[in-house]
C-alpha cells in the first residue's frame, strides 16, 4: 500500500531539521566563545556583524552568538558594521586610523568578536590593547553548525603548532601541482629549533592555516590559473582578475622576474599589478610568504566565478589549497595566488600530497591527531565542495 504523508510530516521533518541545526551551532557557539575567545561570565563582550547586504555574513550567526554568550552571563552589545576600510590598513599609527578604531570600538570591552571582514584588516595590528579579539571566517548559521565550527579549537590549534615544528625544522621545502609548479627553497638547517612566529595579533575561528612561511629564499615557477585575488588586507577595484589559461611565475629568491603565458593574460597580470603597486606604493614584484590549507571541514558551495574575491577568503582554509602573498614587503601583500591540490615535500617527503594532509607520517601531526579522535574523524571524511563548478582546468 502507497503511504500518504500529509503537510503536518514535512513540516515535522523540517522542524527538527531546523533545531538539529541550532543545536550544533549553540555547540559551535561554545567553541568560539569559550575554546576560542575564553570568554568567562561577568565579562563585557561586543559583537560586531558587517551588513548582511554586503553578502558576506549573515546576521543570524551573529545573533546566536550573542545570545549563547548572553546565557553564559556576560553583557554583550551587537552592533552592525559595514565593510573593510583602508583607513584601518593605512597608516595604522596615524591618529585617523586610532580614531577610526576607537569608534568601532568604543566602550569598555575584555572582548571583541568580528563577523566582519575589518577584522581581517586588523590581524597585523601591533598597537596594545587589552582586549581579546577575534576575527570570525564563520559566516552562517550552517558554517558553525558544521565541523567548520565545531571541532574543538585547542585541536586545531595544537595542529597548527605541529605543522608549524615540522615546516619550520625542515632543510628543504618544496611545492608543486598537476598543473606543474615546482617551488623549492630552504628553511633552517634540519633539526633546527626555530621559534614559532606570532603571526597575528587578532585570533582567528577556526585554525585554517600554519604561520605564513617566508618565501625569500624560495625558487622556481608557480603555475597560475583561475584567478588573482586580494588578500583580506586593502581593499581596491577590481578585486580581482580571471586568466583564461595557466600562466606560469617564475621566481628567484622571493621575487617575481617572469611571467609566461598567453599574452592576453600576461598582460591582464601586469596591468593589474601595476595598478594595485602605485595605489598603495608597493613593490609589485615580490613574493612575501605562503601557507596552505589545514582544516578539511572548510568547504564553499557556491561558484568561484560568481565572487573570487570571497571565494578565496573563505576557502584558503581547505588542504586543497596553498595561497601566496604577493606584491608589498610588509605582511600579508595584496594580491593572493591560489594553488589547488599541492603536493609541499618536507625534505623530500610529502607533509601535503594532492591536496591532502599526510598526518600519518610525521611525529608530531601523529601525535596531535591521536589526542584529538575527532581530527582523525574530519580528515576520514574531508568536504569535497571547493567551489570550483568549472572542471576544465586541473
Amino acid at each position: 500500500m502507497q503511504s500518504i504523508r500529509g503537510e503536518n510530516y514535512f513540516e515535522t521533518r523540517k522542524m527538527n531539521a531546523s533545531q538539529s541545526v541550532e543545536k550544533k551551532a549553540r555547540e559551535g557557539a561554545h567553541n568560539l566563545l569559550v575554546n576560542c575567545a575564553a570568554v568567562v561570565a561577568g565579562e563585557r563582550v561586543l559583537i560586531l556583524c558587517e551588513d548582511a547586504r554586503l553578502g558576506w555574513y549573515e546576521t543570524d550567526v551573529a545573533k546566536l552568538v550573542a545570545q549563547v554568550a548572553t546565557e553564559m552571563g556576560a553583557e554583550v552589545e551587537l552592533r552592525q558594521t559595514e565593510g573593510p576600510d583602508n583607513g584601518f590598513v593605512d597608516d595604522s599609527d596615524s591618529e585617523a586610523s586610532q580614531a577610526k578604531k576607537a569608534k568601532l570600538m568604543h566602550g569598555e570591552f575584555d572582548c571583541c568578536i568580528f563577523f566582519a571582514r575589518i577584522g581581517d584588516q586588523l590581524r597585523f595590528d601591533r598597537e596594545p590593547t587589552k582586549v581579546r579579539r577575534v576575527m570570525s571566517y564563520v559566516s552562517s548559521l550552517a558554517e558553525l553548525a558544521s565541523d567548520y565550527g565545531r571541532i574543538e579549537y585547542q585541536a586545531m590549534s595544537e595542529l597548527k603548532h605541529a605543522i608549524n615544528t615540522v615546516l619550520l625544522n625542515a632543510g628543504e621545502v618544496s611545492i608543486s601541482c598537476s598543473l606543474g609548479s615546482d617551488l623549492r627553497g630552504q628553511m633552517s638547517p634540519a633539526g633546527g629549533n626555530v621559534t614559532q612566529p606570532d603571526d597575528v595579533t587578532v585570533l582567528r575561528f577556526p585554525v585554517g592555516v600554519h604561520a605564513p612561511i617566508d618565501a625569500s629564499g624560495f625558487s622556481g615557477e608557480l603555475k597560475l590559473a583561475r584567478y588573482l585575488t586580494p588578500t583580506g588586507s586593502r581593499v581596491y577595484e577590481p578585486a580581482s582578475i580571471a586568466l583564461d589559461e595557466v600562466v606560469g611565475a617564475r621566481v628567484e629568491h622571493g621575487r617575481v622576474t617572469a611571467y609566461e603565458g598567453k599574452h592576453t593574460d600576461v598582460s591582464s597580470i601586469r596591468a593589474h599589478y601595476d595598478h594595485v603597486a602605485q595605489m598603495f606604493s608597493l613593490d609589485a614584484d615580490s613574493l612575501l610568504s605562503w601557507h596552505a590549507g589545514i582544516h578539511p571541514g572548510s568547504q564553499y558551495f557556491l561558484d568561484a566565478a560568481a565572487d573570487p574575491d570571497r571565494w578565496s577568503n573563505k576557502i584558503f582554509t581547505n588542504p586543497r589549497f596553498v595561497h601566496f602573498h604577493t606584491c608589498g614587503v610588509e605582511a600579508p601583500g595584496e594580491i593572493c595566488w591560489m594553488v589547488l591540490d599541492p603536493t609541499i615535500c618536507v625534505d623530500r617527503e610529502p607533509l601535503w600530497k594532492v591536496g591532502e594532509l599526510q598526518l600519518e607520517y610525521f611525529a608530531e601531526t601523529k601525535a596531535c591527531i591521536s589526542r584529538w579522535p575527532s581530527l582523525q574523524r574530519l580528515f576520514e571524511a574531508p568536504n569535497v565542495e571547493i567551489g570550483l563548478l568549472d572542471k576544465s582546468i586541473g
